[in-house]
C-alpha cells in the first residue's frame, strides 16, 4: 500500500580538512543550517541530522537542531538518530524541549541504541553504563518525561516530599513525535508495541536474501500489526533513508557514476546485515525505479542522504532536482507549495 509521501533530507555533517567543501566543524554545523534553509525554499518536508561520537560528524545535535529551527519556518526538523547510550535522558529530555519550543513544535526526534561507534566502550567514557538494554530503558524515562511525568520528588525542608517535579521546559505534543530507529524486523515490532514511530535506514543487521526494500517493507508490516495490536490511537508514522544520486552532469557523472546500483551484504556489529543499494542514474529511470521501491511505497517519509562534505549548493541542486523531476512520481507535492500559489 502506498501512503502520501514527505521528503527530507539526511546529512552526516561529515568534515575533514582540506577534504572536500567542508574541511572544520564549523563548516560542517553552519552548511547544515544553510542546507536547510535552502531545502525549506525547494519545498522539501525535512531537515535530518546523523548523530554519531568520535568522529568528524555531527555530534550535538540539539543547538543545531535550535539554530535550524529559528531559522526556518516550516520544515520538520530532527535526528535520525541519536544513540541513547550516550544519552543523560532527564538532561535530553530539557534540551529537546526547548529546541522544540524554538522551532514551534516541529522537532521528530529519532532515537535508538544507535549503530558501531569508532570508540571503544565509549558510552562508558561518556559516563554511562554499557548494558544492553540501558538504551531502551533511558528511552523510557525520556519519554515520560517530555510527556510531563513527575521523575523527581520535590525538596519538603530537606527531605523528599510527596510531589513529583517534571522537567521544564514542557513542548506539548513532542511525546508524540519520537521515531524507534530500528535495524530488525524485531525490534521494528517492539517499537510498535512501545506506540513510537519507525525510522529505518539503508542497512538492516540480518538477511533473509530477499532484497532490501523487500525486507524492510516487511519490517514495515510488522511495525504496523504490532501498533495496531497494542491498540495504540491514530496512524504512526513511518520514514526510510535512501541514497538517490541523481546524474544531470558530468561532475556528477565523475562522482557517482560508477556506481553498482546493488544490495551489499557483509558483517556489521556481529551480524550478516543487508545494505541498500543506492540509486544513480537519469532522473527519470531513478523515478520509475523508486517507484517499484516496496519500502519506499508503504513508508510515508523518505530521507534522502546527502553528500554534504560537497557544500551546500552542491547539495541544494541534488535536492531540487530530485524535488522537480523524481519525487512527483511518488505522490510527493512540495511542502511550500500552497503559500507559493499566487
Amino acid at each position: 500500500m502506498s501512503h502520501p509521501k514527505k521528503i527530507g533530507f539526511l546529512s552526516f555533517g561529515a568534515w575533514h580538512p582540506a577534504g572536500g567543501l567542508t574541511n572544520d566543524a564549523g563548516e560542517a554545523l553552519r552548511q547544515t543550517v544553510e542546507l536547510a534553509v535552502a531545502a525549506e525554499e525547494i519545498g522539501i518536508d525535512g531537515a535530518f541530522v546523523r548523530v554519531h561520537h568520535f568522529a568528524r560528524q555531527l555530534s550535538s545535535p540539539f543547538p543545531l537542531l535550535a539554530s535550524i529551527g529559528v531559522m526556518t519556518s516550516r520544515i520538520e526538523i530532527g535526528t535520525g538518530v541519536i544513540d541513547m547510550r550516550y544519552e543523560n535522558p532527564l538532561y535530553m529530555a530539557e534540551e529537546a524541549a526547548a529546541a522544540d519550543l524554538l522551532a514551534g513544535g516541529r522537532l521528530q526526534l529519532g532515537v535508538s541504541r544507535g549503530s558501531p561507534e569508532p570508540a571503544w566502550r565509549g558510552a562508558e567514557a561518556f559516563g554511562y553504563s554499557l548494558d544492553h538494554d540501558d538504551a531502551r530503558d533511558k528511552t523510557a524515562l525520556f519519554r515520560s518525561a517530555i510527556a510531563g511525568a513527575g521523575v523527581v520528588p520535590a525538596d519538603a525542608g530537606g527531605r523528599p516530599g510527596q510531589a513529583m517535579l517534571p522537567v521544564q521546559p514542557q513542548s506539548p505534543g513532542l511525546s508524540e513525535r519520537i521515531w524507534w530507529g530500528s535495524g530488525t524486523r524485531y525490534s521494528a515490532v517492539w517499537a510498535g508495541e512501545q506506540g513510537m514511530n519507525l525510522m529505518s535506514s539503508t542497512l538492516l543487521l540480518e538477511d533473509t536474501q530477499v532484497p532490501f526494500d523487500e525486507l524492510q517493507a516487511e519490517q514495515i508490516s510488522l511495525f504496523r500489526e504490532a501498533w495496531a495490536s497494542a491498540g495504540h490511537a491514530g496512524e504512526p508514522r513511518v520514514s526510510v533513508s535512501r541514497s538517490v544520486m541523481p546524474i544531470t552532469s558530468d561532475l556528477d557523472r565523475r562522482l557517482f557514476g560508477s556506481d553498482a546500483n546493488q544490495d551489499q551484504v557483509g558483517w556489521l556489529d556481529g551480524a550478516l546485515s543487508r545494505f541498500g543499494r543506492t540509486y544513480t542514474g537519469e532522473p527519470s529511470r531513478i523515478a520509475e525505479e523508486l517507484v517499484q521501491d516496496a519500502a519506499v511505497q508503504a513508508a510515508d517519509t523518505v530521507l534522502l542522504t546527502v553528500p554534504s562534505q560537497l557544500g551546500v549548493e552542491y547539495n541544494a541542486a541534488m535536492l531540487d532536482t530530485i524535488a522537480r523531476h523524481i519525487a512527483p512520481a511518488l505522490g510527493w507535492t512540495p511542502g511550500n507549495a500552497a503559500s507559493s500559489v499566487g
